[in-house]
């Protein structure tokens, strides 16, 4: 090789290293994120498509472009309902590849973070109090003529008016909308968002250990109507069935893309950013199985106490493992289904695992002798009358089949049976059944279990006629729940042992109608309660 041809190489090879040939740059964290503050807004440029604005007086978000396009409306997006004032301040790291935005008050202080090369708005929001609104919620209000894909049971427009509340809106065609329709359940969180023509603008919903209502509770996610409003709901009272909780909720992201879905984004660097109530110091559970399983159901591990709540899917033989706890006394909940089935106190050490050794299942209904089984016990109406759209639709939509009153014969398909009973609506409910002559000359037990209650309602009960003792109230959320999509509020059974005196030889007949000691709204907002299951046990 002749001095030339080294000379020539040697200076391809060092254009190959400034261009970036041989070493692509580094992306991500370690490019730049670009900060503009002109006292009255603070402007992020992240380098790769995403800038926002933040307001300074408010710490509302008031401008975000992807790729040039503007994706919000012309209100603000923001923790709460808007703080009205707030302290808002800022810095970036050393390196200036991220940003992180502090907007406080004397009771909430809302985090923004960015990092050069993403197009990602990390947060979280600690909180010592529950907002004056009852809310703790971040709004992301869109550009509702840019972000047209939205989910079409929260997709509000071009209805006839208002059906309830000024929050369930209707059709010409009967149907029904709502941003309470079409919402995952708490454990399904992961990422949703919105689309456009080449924009998307989607929330990851992060860790929920300080939100409220366990695995399987539903809360506001979209609305779409002059606005297209994409929602992370931490704290409610939307159908709540807990006390809220205090503490650093979070984190979580808003993720802007070219209208693809994005994964799930790594919160785990956010630990150096010094967020108030941040917990590193964590602990795990295993779980090594579950015996008394039934395999037609998934099964849930949920853990809660007072400071923060958890939950994993265990495996065919009941193994669970649940990493990244904060340290403390959990009641841990095994549920079949949406049922509670197995409970016990689990302590969790810091830099520890606590091991459960196989557990058995002591608390499914589902195990006594029944003579009859209308549905199952799995804490849920999902098998029953239209009981699988109370949480996409409002129940006077008119896909659904009517909800009667409904005379039920035992013995017929399952989905004939009345997932609502309503003192307004479709009451009473009748079953008839047969007993044989042994059976009729015996005592049996009735059971009625629910999954939530409205307006105080509780089940009136005759046995051929004659009225059994009405049962006292459960205690359920005093709010909306199966009008606002969701079935869930606290598990109960009312039971009755009926004397051998109430049977006949043959065909007997139960009425059931509900009772409250409160007047109802309308139709559809009485007395009343979503089935799980009824029984007659042998």
């Amino acid at each position: 090789m002749t001095r030339q041809m080294i000379k020539k190489g040697m200076i391809l090879f060092v254009l190959c290293l400034l261009t970036g040939t041989i070493f692509p740059p580094v992306k991500g964290y370690a490019a730049t994120v670009y900060v503009t503050d002109n006292g009255s807004r603070i402007e992020v440029n992240t380098g790769a498509g995403l800038v926002y604005v933040v307001n300074k007086a408010n710490g509302d978000i008031i401008s975000a472009k992807m790729n040039g396009t503007e994706l919000t409306s012309n209100r603000a997006s923001h923790i709460g309902s808007g703080l009205g004032s707030a302290n808002v301040t800022w810095n970036k790291s050393p390196s200036g590849s991220t940003v992180l935005i502090t907007v406080s008050t004397s009771t909430l202080t809302h985090y923004y973070s960015s990092r050069g090369g993403e197009n990602i708005i990390y947060m979280a929001t600690h909180i010592t109090a529950q907002p004056s609104i009852g809310e703790l919620r971040y709004i992301f209000r869109g550009n509702g003529s840019v972000l047209t894909g939205v989910p079409v049971n929260s997709n509000i427009r071009a209805n006839t008016g208002a059906i309830e509340s000024q929050d369930v809106f209707g059709y010409a065609n009967g149907h029904t909308r709502s941003k309470y329709y079409g919402n995952n359940q708490a454990k399904d969180l992961t990422v949703e968002g919105v689309t456009g023509s080449g924009v998307g603008v989607f929330m990851a919903y992060g860790n929920r250990e300080k939100s409220s209502g366990g695995p399987f509770f539903r809360d506001i996610q979209f609305q779409s109507g002059t606005d297209t409003e994409v929602y992370n709901y931490m704290n409610s009272g939307h159908a709540q069935t807990e006390a809220f909780r205090m503490g650093l909720h979070g984190p979580y992201a808003l993720i802007f893309t070219t209208g693809n879905t994005p994964g799930v984004p790594n919160f785990d660097w956010m630990s150096g950013l010094n967020l108030q109530g941040w917990v590193s110091s964590r602990g795990n559970v295993v779980l090594n199985g579950l015996s008394g399983m039934n395999a037609s159901y998934p099964y849930t591990i949920g853990f809660a106490n007072a400071n923060a709540q958890y939950w994993t899917n265990a495996t065919s033989s009941g193994s669970a493992v649940k990493h990244g706890m904060i340290p403390g006394s959990y009641t841990m909940t095994v549920y079949k289904g949406e049922l509670a089935v197995y409970t016990e106190s689990v302590n969790v050490t810091a830099g520890q695992t606590t091991t459960l050794n196989t557990r058995t299942i002591n608390a499914d209904p589902s195990a006594a002798s029944a003579i009859w089984r209308i549905g199952d016990w799995d804490g849920t109406p999902r098998e029953l009358l239209s009981g699988q759209t109370i949480p996409i639709r409002h129940p006077s939509d008119s896909r659904n089949p009517s909800w009667g009153p409904v005379a039920y014969a035992v013995g017929s398909a399952t989905n004939r049976f009345p997932a609502l009973q309503l003192r307004g609506e479709n009451s009473p409910t009748t079953i008839t059944f047969n007993l044989n002559a042994s059976q009729a000359s015996a005592s049996h037990v009735l059971n009625i279990g629910i999954t939530t209650a409205y307006n105080n309602g509780r089940p009136s009960v005759t046995v051929n006629g004659q009225p059994l003792t009405n049962p006292s109230a459960s205690s359920q959320p005093s709010t909306r729940s199966f009008t606002i999509g969701t079935y869930r509020g606290n598990n109960a059974t009312f039971s009755w042992t009926i004397p051998a005196s109430r049977f006949v030889n043959g065909t007997n007949t139960i009425t059931i109608s509900p009772i409250s000691g409160s007047s109802d709204l309308n139709n559809w907002l009485s007395a009343g309660w979503v089935y799980d299951t009824v029984e007659l046990l042998n």
